[in-house]
């Protein structure tokens, strides 16, 4: 059994010595970031039977979002023709032109606003399997938090209102976006490359909702953390949505985010997480006090080291 709690704590965050302070320390926030989804993927290997309980909502509703995307694909031609009218007239060189640039951005809009959506749902639907592998990797990690968990419905109602406003926000930025895609150049090599940073940084504030809440901490809170972290966030959230874009990429990858969100989480809001392990349980120790910037949410983070799950 202590072999068990041994080999279970080194699921805590990746750990880094002290702050950094070349040029590369951002180049290797982001490294840091995408190494959590790499050990959420890790619980494949630990707990598959968690980790298929977690990707069974992930399949049901991405069934049906492979379908309204097919139906997409299938008529894109005439969507993309339908939103340039202006180049009806114009020769056939062009007017291909436009609507192949149309309908691409137009794809890359959907698939945008599907993702989050998606992940959005499907947490919804799953809330009490990603509620076990929050659990499971809290307590692996050193301990739940302290603050008793809100009841289902009030956090459920709370859920979907955050997932709205995420997605309308989503909505806005994706359309400027969109209509970035039709600048020549800009819009087939930077415009994607901003959707994948905008779309894993959206990503990345839904998945990290369960850590958070049980915190005490809002979305406001939510969004200010991984903010003060910036490329670590982006580099998990971008390695998240790449791995979505692959087919079936996001029911093996979703109970895998749940889980490296969860680290993620811990490592901005736990003292020490992303210090070398001080004792032999391999649970880090605090290295330093909070900064008073970020006082006011440290004290909203405590953890019970041992305290198990029900």
């Amino acid at each position: 059994m202590q072999r068990d709690d041994q080999s279970d704590a080194k699921l805590d965050t990746p750990k880094i010595s002290g702050p950094r302070t070349s040029v590369f320390g951002p180049a290797r926030e982001f490294l840091v970031g995408a190494r959590f989804l790499l050990r959420g993927l890790g619980l494949w290997t630990r707990s598959p039977r968690l980790m298929l309980l977690g990707a069974a909502p992930a399949f049901l509703v991405g069934i049906l979002y492979l379908a309204a995307l097919t139906m997409l694909a299938l008529n894109l031609s005439a969507v993309a023709a339908w939103l340039t009218p202006f180049a009806a007239e114009w020769v056939d060189a062009a007017r291909v032109t436009v609507q192949v640039v149309a309908g691409a951005a137009l794809l890359g809009l959907v698939v945008l606003l599907a993702l989050l959506a998606f992940t959005t749902i499907t947490l919804i639907v799953g809330a009490p399997f990603y509620e076990k592998i929050w659990r499971s990797v809290e307590i692996r990690a050193g301990g739940l938090p302290e603050r008793e968990a809100a009841p289902f419905l009030h956090g459920l109602g709370r859920s979907i209102g955050e997932g709205l406003r995420l997605f309308l926000a989503t909505a806005l930025i994706g359309m400027a976006l969109f209509a970035g895609g039709f600048i020549p150049f800009v819009g087939q090599s930077v415009i994607p490359v901003l959707a994948v940073g905008v779309g894993g940084w959206f990503l990345t504030v839904e998945l990290t909702g369960l850590a958070f809440e049980a915190r005490g901490l809002t979305l406001k809170d939510r969004r200010r953390t991984l903010g003060s972290h910036r490329p670590r966030t982006l580099g998990f959230g971008m390695a998240t949505f790449l791995m979505f874009l692959i087919p079936l990429g996001a029911v093996i990858v979703m109970p895998a985010a749940v889980a490296g969100a969860t680290m993620l989480s811990r490592s901005m809001l736990v003292p020490g997480s992303l210090t070398p392990a001080a004792h032999p349980s391999g649970v880090s120790a605090p290295s330093s006090p909070p900064s008073d910037a970020s006082a006011p949410m440290q004290r909203a983070t405590g953890t019970t080291p041992g305290r198990t799950c029900e």
